[in-house]
């Protein structure tokens, strides 16, 4: 977008929401804002008049449903001071012109009827001559008018009154006298949909999506957004294929030799790596070999964990010689603790996005799907927040590591999704037994980059780290999850535990 073009637009000061907009409002047009109680019209309705005062435009705040003393109150939540430039015309009648004789509203007398309503927009309109005008909210205005043709006749002289001062107008509908009215739909030039979620278990999910915009190519879909300390954050959906950059797709190592030789020489970048098997395996412990070598290399890593916690996650890796501490001390690691019940999936795709693209991070990983499984409402959204991330991610060429822990400990085992057709490597671990101990194996499965080992190695946990042994080929039943050694001892890692 030019700076004539984005010149011509109003900011609304949401974070993320003039991108989902292409840039903001466009100028002396009416838009509406709706959606149920709750889910934050008010805030963003601020924020967009407090943006307008930041770049020196008058602003005006008409409201028919809180008082003046509520909406300061309100911006006084958030850490907001209304500045000067903004004036709030609050539109309800003195407590004297209420009679209760004649059973009138608690907020309009019967000598404040649709017509005074309108004419006091006018003169505050023509008194102020603002650039921003926030009116709050419709459900007044269409309880005035008693009807759905006066409704509209009344919107419509609004709205051309508002063009000729040449006012970008946002209105405010909370949809609770007809919600299925879409009356100012087809009048505005553009409408911005709310909506509140409220998942079986976890916090309240919220969610916006432009319903309409006229002669603007807006993004579409629905973008998750968070109401926070400081207003409205919007996290716009991610589209993998607005976000390219040149790389190199040079092997790199995993720290570990006997896995890079499963690989066929190490990870790829832009590439995402799999690892699945049942828990307690090793799949976090083998990604963080891969962390620790991407961060002795000199580049950047961010680590995204759902399952643990992060003192115990740091104490167990201390324990094979990785210190996280000092990691996140020299700034080479991002480590955060994913919370699945409070978290939204545009908000985890935002928080990883970041890390690319601000921090510089060339390795990521997310542990586990398990987890990010249950920030979402079902699998089938699942898979295309999951597809979006990974393209995403390969096109920025970050190495991503994911672990899939699998339902069971030996026998057959499922995965709660199946994600295996979007990953470009797939390590699989499994337990075995072997001279009366259990042991564990590792196996790549898939490579789409190259070519790769076909063997089943054993590895080990140990004090020194992880080991990865010889070749073994005298196993039985590993695809049907109870591999059973028949070779020597010899040939095995030493003792187990060792």
């Amino acid at each position: 977008m030019s700076s004539e073009e984005r010149g011509q637009r109003a900011a609304t000061g949401v974070k993320g929401l003039d991108d989902v907009l292409a840039g903001g409002f466009v100028r002396r047009r009416m838009y509406l804002l709706e959606g149920s109680p709750g889910t934050g019209k008010t805030t963003i309705a601020l924020q967009f008049l407090i943006e307008g005062a930041r770049l020196g435009e008058r602003s005006l705040y008409i409201t028919l449903s809180e008082s003046e003393e509520e909406l300061r109150d309100g911006a006084s939540s958030h850490g907001w001071t209304i500045p000067q430039g903004i004036e709030i015309f609050e539109l309800a009648p003195p407590e004297s012109l209420l009679d209760a004789d004649q059973q009138q509203s608690v907020l309009y007398s019967s000598d404040l009827e649709l017509g005074e309503t309108t004419k006091r927009i006018f003169e505050a309109i023509e008194r102020l001559r603002p650039s921003r005008v926030v009116l709050d909210s419709l459900s007044e205005i269409r309880l005035l008018a008693q009807g759905s043709l006066r409704y509209r006749r009344q919107i419509l002289a609004l709205k051309h009154f508002f063009s000729r001062h040449q006012t970008t107008v946002l209105l405010l509908d909370d949809m609770t006298s007809e919600p299925d009215d879409k009356t100012v739909h087809s009048l505005a030039h553009g409408v911005v949909q709310l909506e509140q979620l409220a998942p079986s278990y976890g916090a309240e999910r919220r969610r916006l999506r432009v319903v309409k915009y006229r002669g603007t190519a807006y993004r579409g879909g629905h973008h998750d957004y968070t109401i926070a300390h400081g207003g409205v954050i919007a996290f716009p959906r991610l589209v993998a294929s607005e976000h390219r950059r040149s790389f190199s797709r040079d092997p790199v190592s995993s720290g570990i030799p006997g896995l890079d030789e499963l690989l066929g020489g190490g990870g790829e970048p832009g590439s995402a790596t799999l690892l699945i098997g049942p828990s307690g395996a090793g799949k976090t412990l083998l990604t963080y070999g891969f962390v620790a070598a991407a961060i002795a290399r000199g580049d950047k890593a961010a680590i995204f964990t759902f399952d643990e916690e992060i003192g115990l996650l740091k104490t167990r890796t201390r324990e094979l010689g990785l210190d996280l501490d000092a990691m996140e001390r020299s700034g080479t690691l991002l480590l955060q603790a994913v919370n699945a019940a409070e978290l939204s999936p545009g908000e985890f795709a935002h928080r990883v996005q970041t890390a690319v693209e601000v921090m510089g991070a060339t390795t990521v990983v997310i542990d586990s799907l398990n987890g990010y499984q249950a920030a979402m409402p079902d699998e089938q959204h699942l898979v295309l927040h999951m597809h979006e991330m990974l393209q995403y991610l390969d096109r920025q060429g970050v190495s991503t590591f994911i672990t899939l822990a699998q339902h069971g400990i030996v026998g057959e085992m499922r995965s709660p999704v199946d994600v295996t057709y979007l990953s470009d490597t797939i390590i699989l671990l499994r337990y075995f037994e072997a001279m009366g101990e259990i042991r564990r194996a590792i196996s790549v499965i898939k490579k789409r980059a190259g070519p790769h080992e076909r063997t089943i190695r054993e590895f080990q946990i140990g004090a020194t780290g992880i080991s990865v042994g010889a070749p073994l080929q005298q196993f039985h039943g590993v695809l049907r999850g109870v591999p059973t050694f028949h070779g020597d001892a010899e040939t095995l890692i030493g003792e187990a535990g060792a």
